[in-house]
């Protein structure tokens, strides 16, 4: 009898795993895009100095604090000034400091942590922001540091911008094609990012705001069907 039922439970198992990988399959095939390539040059440059100046980076540049809460877990403190980030989610929180990372430090409710634990919460917090501010920033972030840009060719007689960041960040090499509207505001961009297996997943950029400082931000995404609020969305100047 118990092997009878031994044998059931592994039929019943096995076919639940084939069905699982069969509408992963589906699943890949049917949404996976090749990610296209494009011409590097003066037009891509001038393309993102347009989505630049259409999200007033000049005013993002000169913002001293940012302030948000990604999906209403995890909640920052930007001091951009001086590179100094305070990161809060569960019982944590973390004081980073981006220029010098050793003085970083992490609390939980409200106590030290210098276990051997600490680092890892620590570079926990730093990937956490990284991933959480390309969500608020990412159209400011055009031209850092081995950034390539490349015009690309879309339907309609459209071009859009594909981005590539091959250093920096906690995922170098990932890839985000823009794509904007008549004003060259970013409405989306497909992604070829290292966390996602499938290439080409495209999330809107919606909510647009004219934070205190003058940066224009984005404060909901949606990818997929699930939606990505940014919260308590600020941005201002010390004098403000």
């Amino acid at each position: 009898m118990k092997k009878r039922l031994f044998k059931l439970l592994k039929i019943f198992f096995t076919s639940i795993l084939v069905i699982v990988i069969f509408l992963i399959a589906i699943l890949y095939f049917s949404l996976h895009q090749k990610m296209p390539d494009g011409i590097e040059g003066e037009e891509a440059d001038n393309f993102a100095l347009q989505i630049q100046k259409a999200v007033h980076h000049d005013k993002f540049i000169n913002t001293d604090y940012i302030q948000w809460s990604f999906r209403d877990k995890n909640h920052y403190l930007w001091d951009k000034k001086s590179g100094k980030v305070e990161v809060k989610w569960d019982t944590y929180k973390a004081n980073l400091d981006l220029q010098n990372f050793e003085n970083s430090i992490i609390t939980e409710n409200g106590k030290l942590i210098n276990s051997p634990e600490k680092d890892k919460l620590l570079n926990k917090a730093l990937s956490y922001f990284n991933n959480d501010s390309f969500w608020v920033v990412a159209p400011h972030k055009l031209f850092d540091k081995g950034v390539t840009r490349k015009l690309i060719n879309l339907e309609n007689n459209t071009k859009g911008l594909l981005v590539t960041y091959s250093s920096g960040g906690t995922t170098p090499g990932d890839s985000y094609l823009w794509k904007v509207d008549e004003n060259y505001i970013p409405t989306t961009y497909q992604m070829w990012v290292s966390l996602i297996p499938i290439g080409g997943i495209e999330a809107s950029w919606e909510r647009w705001k004219t934070t205190d400082s003058g940066a224009y931000l984005a404060q909901y995404h949606k990818t997929l069907g699930i939606g990505i609020p940014i919260s308590n969305l600020r941005a201002w100047n010390q004098e403000q």
